[in-house]
């Protein structure tokens, strides 16, 4: 599902909540750059350090950009246990609903 909150190029976070305007993007530790998990590669570091660098850039872009429109982003690593990221995304839904 793509979302365009602005002017800017389509944003495709992983899972998207519409009618509560929730954006869940689940961040792989490598392409991401996780500061517990991710390593840069030591062969072809020219290649990859500034690439990692920019997609951490580019998280932060979108996520700014989905809340300037008023739209609630959580991140999470891919290495996060499943059940912690449903219980996450229930508190924020459930906090839409007053509960």
């Amino acid at each position: 599902y793509g979302l365009r909150p602005d002017a800017g190029r389509l944003l495709r976070p992983d899972i998207v909540f519409t009618r509560r305007k929730l954006a869940v993007f689940v961040d792989g530790c490598f392409w991401h750059g996780c500061f517990a998990h991710g390593k840069t590669p030591t062969q072809n570091a020219h290649y990859w350090g500034p690439k990692i660098a920019r997609n951490r850039e580019r998280d932060a872009e979108q996520s700014a950009r989905l809340e300037a429109a008023g739209w609630r982003v959580l991140r999470v690593w891919e290495h996060e246990h499943v059940s912690a990221v449903a219980d996450q995304i229930e508190r924020l839904l459930r906090t839409d609903l007053g509960s």
